[in-house]
């Protein structure tokens, strides 16, 4: 079941159009993770299913940048070419997502609900920090278990008064860092930002950037692919950039290539 305010933030472009958050989702109630999974059979997948993703997320002057792809793989099946790997919890926080597709959608869902009814209790948003270590703690009754959820929160603390960056795994482990990329595509993207990543970026430097990186993992990766989703956090809030279609990259790399060649050409001659 999709709430129509979960629909709502896919066509925002940016937080400042909507100062709310969503009402409500509808969350079945659980009772007691560890005793509901003893009681239940364990059902064995017919056959391995394999994820593959390309996330990332780091903090310049300019605020935070959050940038991943939009290709959904099961396998060797390209299950969906369109998905939207980052989603906005609040207006000054996004969460990027690499695991199982349902597993990530269902503890989004969760996290917008619990931090909603955290401002309603406490008329003031909880901080990032907080965020992520109630997102920790609410997932570490499920380790050992199959569930995959890999969320890296991108956003910017009131409270604290700058970015932040926090990478909370389905295990319960939380890492602050300044730059995170996660997937399959991640050691190719981490090459690019190794190499280019600085402080002192200007906002249209982060976002070439962040979209080489991503556009170089995909290039390499069989599990990522089609399109870039790119999310710029400030302390305004979150801003969307239009979804860039990864052959447009492409194409701008084979005339950087080809300006190369022909200067290098003048040069001999």
């Amino acid at each position: 079941m999709t709430h129509q305010s979960d629909v709502g933030w896919r066509k925002l472009n940016s937080s400042e159009r909507n100062g709310g958050i969503p009402l409500r989702f509808f969350i079945p109630n659980l009772p007691n993770s560890a005793r509901f999974h003893n009681r239940l059979p364990t059902i064995r997948r017919p056959f391995p299913l394999s994820h593959g993703t390309t996330t990332l997320g780091f903090i310049f002057q300019g605020g935070v940048i959050a940038a991943a792809d939009t290709r959904a793989s099961a396998g060797g099946l390209v299950a969906c070419p369109s998905v939207s790997k980052i989603t906005p919890i609040h207006s000054h926080l996004v969460v990027t997502s690499s695991g199982s597709g349902a597993d990530c959608v269902l503890w989004e869902r969760i996290l917008i609900r619990e931090i909603r009814l955290y401002q309603l209790r406490h008329r003031r948003c909880l901080s990032i920090s907080g965020t992520a270590k109630l997102l920790a703690f609410m997932l570490h009754p499920f380790k050992g278990t199959e569930l995959c959820v890999a969320l890296t929160l991108c956003g910017w603390d009131k409270e604290a008064g700058g970015p932040k960056l926090i990478y909370v795994c389905s295990d319960g482990t939380r890492l602050q860092g300044d730059v995170f990329s996660v997937g399959s595509g991640s050691p190719y993207a981490y090459g690019v930002l190794d190499r280019e990543l600085r402080w002192s970026l200007s906002k249209e430097e982060a976002v070439s950037l962040a979209r080489e990186a991503v556009f170089r993992a995909t290039h390499r990766d069989a599990y990522s692919g089609n399109n870039v989703d790119l999310f710029h956090i400030t302390a305004q809030g979150w801003r969307r950039r239009e979804r860039e279609n990864l052959k447009e990259e492409y194409y701008r790399e084979l005339e950087r290539k080809a300006k190369l060649a022909e200067e290098r050409k003048r040069v001999t001659l």
